[in-house]
């Protein structure tokens, strides 16, 4: 293990979940490092996932949401989204492991014969793992905050759970704390809040050799003394490491709510620090602007997965384009099958702005496509991400080029390929090459790239740059034997790989506000500091209702 060279000033600080799955360990988990970060302490999150998938980026977003990713291209829990929106810290692959990721380590070390011949078994190998994950690639942080995904009970958390009630006792309880975050149901028609499924849950956790010091207790009511006493009592907590943890206003929010509670300040008892009080200036003046924008405007996200936790980022991006211009984004959901069906009018005659997501496979496409030609033709501010960009190509190839049978190759093999698959391209200095039958997983052009925009381009106006770097998640791209038939139709790619070779954004000329990257900003978007295209989008969004 690497206990020998850490840092004897980190202490670590372990998360877990009970009663019901979706509580919002990562928001509270991102939450606590806000506050800790407040107090002037500098910290580190991480997230352990107990599935079997060695990441998220195969997994349905209908299913599992978003697929967030960093800037060295890790395909990671959406949690991490939270963690860098909330701290500004920017995550890597040193920050999100599977259990996939896990037993591959441990088997491969296996076939190496790096174990001498011994029986290979949850306890120690798969354990020891876990710990060496938790432990490395550390500096001088104050605190690493360990979330432990899934809800205690899991069968496939029970190696996690081993590993992080080892640590407490080879580190000592001076330098761990271990968080769990449990629900109190309200019963109306009894009209009280109900303890038990926390009582049952700490239980449990006690079971695996585990006691919380904080529990963190989410509620839609307050919670009286009186309860927290009895939780007290049972779970053999201190009184005042019962911790409310009601719903808020946004998510925004919930630092303030936590630092009110004095989450942040029993933290610091417990390990004996004393530190300034929380300076919350900024996550007041947030709280303030969305308390009292001076008005709404309304966005609609044309995309094709009914669950919104697949655009988490995007809409939290959108949300801060808001604050940064003191409005309130009302976002309209809007399912691109529908408009294949209805057409675009009759969904999108009474939006300010229209933003096509990324996405795969060729469900919805067709209404993604007819809601840009409504946006074009309308004049609508009109903003395409990753497979939105594609389509938006597309749109013009057919409608204003002419080309009708202009699409894209992971669709339709037999069309004319304006966007075609990605074969080779360059990472790092060297040639990355992938093939259409390469295994799907971490096969894409993924994490932070360079691009440099062109001179007198909005996107360069927008940026006040010249070159940036953002982040991919993609396969396919748009072919640039195209682009003087895109310039003749009033489409100018504007952004292209620092080679040339890879488009990277497009415009119009011929329109008040019309981009499309291929790149996901939304991923570095963070409430105290708005992504610059989202700014600019809701900006041109706002105008555009001040129109009608």
């Amino acid at each position: 293990m690497m206990t020998e060279n850490l840092n004897s000033k980190t202490k670590f600080i372990f998360i877990t979940g009970g009663v019901v799955s979706s509580l919002g360990k990562g928001l509270a988990s991102a939450s606590l490092a806000a506050i800790l970060q407040a107090r002037g302490f500098k910290v580190r999150l991480r997230k352990l996932d107990p599935y079997l998938n060695v990441d998220p980026g195969t997994m349905n977003p209908c299913q599992h949401g978003e697929v967030f990713v960093t800037d060295d291209g890790t395909e990671a829990d959406l949690d991490l989204g939270h963690y860098e929106r909330f701290s500004g810290v920017a995550c890597t692959r040193h920050d999100s492991v599977t259990s996939g990721k896990i037993y591959q380590q441990v088997l491969d070390k296996e076939r190496r014969g790096d174990y001498l011949g011994a029986t290979i078994q949850v306890i120690p190998h798969v354990t020891n793992e876990i710990k060496n994950f938790i432990l490395s690639n550390l500096a001088d942080e104050d605190f690493v905050l360990c979330e432990i995904g899934g809800t205690v009970g899991d069968i496939e958390g029970q190696p996690y759970l081993e590993t992080i009630r080892q640590l407490a006792y080879e580190l000592g309880r001076q330098r761990t704390m271990f968080i769990h975050l449990t629900l109190l149901p309200y019963i109306p028609t009894a009209g009280e809040l109900k303890t038990k499924p926390t009582q049952h849950s700490v239980k449990q956790l006690q079971e695996y050799g585990i006691q919380p010091d904080i529990l963190l207790c989410r509620s839609q009511v307050p919670i009286p003394q009186n309860e927290k006493r009895k939780i007290a009592l049972f779970c053999n907590v201190r009184e005042e490491r019962v911790i409310a943890a009601l719903d808020a206003q946004s998510i925004y929010h919930v630092p303030m709510a936590y630092s009110r509670e004095g989450l942040d300040k029993e933290v610091c008892q417990y390990f004996g620090i004393e530190a300034p009080s929380a300076n919350l200036d900024k996550w007041k003046q947030i709280a303030e602007v969305t308390e009292n924008p001076e008005g709404e405007v309304r966005i609609a996200v044309v995309g094709k997965y009914q669950l919104q936790e697949a655009y988490k980022s995007l809409s939290e991006a959108l949300v801060h384009g808001g604050i940064a211009n003191r409005y309130k984004v009302k976002i309209q959901w809007t399912d691109a099958e529908d408009i294949e069906k209805n057409g675009a009018a009759a969904y999108l005659s009474d939006v300010n702005g229209i933003l096509i997501p990324g996405g795969f496979g060729s469900r919805g496409t067709e209404g993604k496509i007819q809601a840009i030609r409504h946006a074009r033709e309308q004049n609508i501010p009109c903003f395409g991400i990753c497979y939105g960009m594609q389509m938006a190509v597309i749109e013009t190839m057919r409608n204003v080029a002419g080309v009708q049978n202009a699409g894209s190759s992971e669709i339709d093999h037999t069309c004319e390929a304006v966007v075609g698959l990605m074969t080779e391209w360059d990472k790092d200095g060297r040639q990355e090459v992938r093939g259409s039958h390469t295994d799907l997983g971490g096969t894409m052009r993924l994490g932070a790239y360079p691009c440099v925009l062109a001179d007198g381009s909005k996107a360069a106006a927008i940026y006040n740059s010249r070159e940036i770097s953002e982040r991919h998640r993609h396969r396919y791209e748009v072919n640039l034997k195209y682009e003087a038939l895109l310039r003749q139709s009033g489409m100018l790619i504007t952004g292209k790989s620092p080679d040339g070779r890879l488009p990277e954004i497009v415009e119009r000329q011929d329109h008040p506000w019309f981009i499309g990257v291929q790149f996901h900003p939304e991923l570095k978007s963070k409430p105290f500091s708005p992504h610059p295209l989202f700014v600019a989008f809701v900006k041109a969004a706002i105008d555009n209702s001040r129109l009608l």
